[in-house]
C-alpha cells in the first residue's frame, strides 16, 4: 500500500515539474518582449546571448512615447468596437442557423451544411477579395462595420452550435409543443438557453480571432484613426531599420486588454475550450 501512495506522490512530482517548465517556457517570450521594451535600440539588437537585461537603466519612457505617437486609446477603441460587434453577431447569426440545420426537417438541408462545412475547409484568404469589393461597393471602408464585415457570418459557428443544439434530448421541444410554443417560442425560451456553453466558446473563439486578425483591417482600414491594434503594430515595421524597444513596448501596450480578460472570463475561457475541444 505504501509503495503504491508513494508511486502516486512521485508520479504527481514529476508532472507538476514538467508543467512548471513549460510554464516557464511558454513566459520566456513574454518577458522577453518586456526587457526589450525596456531598453536602448543599440542594446536590443546586440548579438550577445547574455545580454537580457538593460545595461544603461531602465527605459520606461519607450511606453510613454508609443503611447503618445500611435494614439493607443483610439486603437483600443476600435478593436474593442471590432471584438463585441463580432462576437454579437457571430453568436446571434450562428445560433439561429445551428437551430435550424440541428432541429428543423425542411428541403435541401444537407446540400445548405455541406457549402457550410465546403466554406470550413477553404482558406479565408480566397474570400478578402469578394468580402473587399463588397465593403468597398457599400462606401464602409475605413469603418467599424467594415472591420466586422467578415465575421458576422461563420461557419464555424455554425457547425459548433448545430452539433450543441443536436446534443439535446427531443423531449423538450415535444413537451414544449404539447404546452403549445410555436417555433419561435421553442428556439427563444427553450433550446437558445441551454446552448449557454456552445455560445460560450463560440464567443472566446471569435473574440481571439478578431484580436489577432491582421490581414483584413490593414486592406479594409487604412487611416490610422480607424485602424486596429495589430494592424497598428505591423505599420510600425520599417523599411530599412525599426525601433524594437519601441515595438515591443507597443506589443505590451497592445497584450493587456487580452490578458485583462483573461484574468476576469478565465473560468469561462477554460469551459469554453474544454466544451468545444479545440484550442486557440
Amino acid at each position: 500500500m505504501e509503495s503504491v501512495l508513494a508511486k502516486q506522490r512521485r508520479n504527481k512530482v514529476i508532472i507538476h515539474v514538467v508543467l512548471i517548465i513549460m510554464s516557464f517556457i511558454m513566459l520566456v517570450p513574454f518577458a522577453w518582449m518586456i526587457l526589450t521594451a525596456l531598453k536602448t535600440n543599440q542594446e536590443s539588437i546586440s548579438v550577445n546571448p547574455f545580454f537580457i537585461f538593460p545595461h544603461n537603466g531602465w527605459h520606461w519612457e519607450n511606453f510613454s512615447t508609443v503611447w503618445k505617437s500611435y494614439n493607443f486609446l483610439i486603437l483600443y477603441k476600435n478593436t474593442l468596437l471590432m471584438i463585441i460587434w463580432r462576437v454579437v453577431c457571430a453568436c446571434l447569426t450562428a445560433t439561429m442557423a445551428g437551430y435550424a440545420f440541428g432541429r428543423l426537417k425542411f428541403p435541401g438541408r444537407k446540400a445548405l451544411f455541406s457549402l457550410v462545412l465546403i466554406q470550413m475547409m477553404v482558406p479565408a484568404q480566397i474570400f478578402i477579395i469578394p468580402q473587399y469589393l463588397m465593403v468597398s461597393k457599400m462606401g464602409m471602408l475605413n469603418t467599424v462595420f467594415g472591420l466586422v464585415f467578415p465575421g458576422a457570418v461563420t461557419a464555424f459557428g455554425t457547425y459548433l452550435l448545430k452539433t450543441g443544439y443536436e446534443g439535446l434530448p427531443k423531449d423538450l421541444e415535444e413537451a414544449a409543443t404539447i404546452d403549445g410554443c410555436n417555433i419561435g417560442q421553442r428556439f427563444l425560451f427553450i433550446m437558445m438557453p441551454l446552448t449557454r456553453s456552445s455560445m460560450v466558446s463560440l464567443g472566446i473563439f471569435t473574440a481571439v480571432f478578431a484580436f489577432k486578425d491582421l490581414m483584413w483591417p490593414m486592406i479594409v482600414c487604412t487611416n490610422a484613426t480607424t485602424t486596429t491594434l495589430s494592424a497598428g503594430l505591423a505599420k510600425m515595421q520599417g523599411q530599412y531599420g525599426s525601433d524594437y524597444p519601441a515595438m515591443m513596448a507597443a506589443a505590451t501596450l497592445a497584450v493587456l486588454p487580452m490578458v485583462i480578460i483573461y484574468v476576469i472570463f478565465q473560468k469561462q475561457f477554460v469551459e469554453g475550450i474544454a466544451t468545444s475541444g479545440g484550442k486557440l
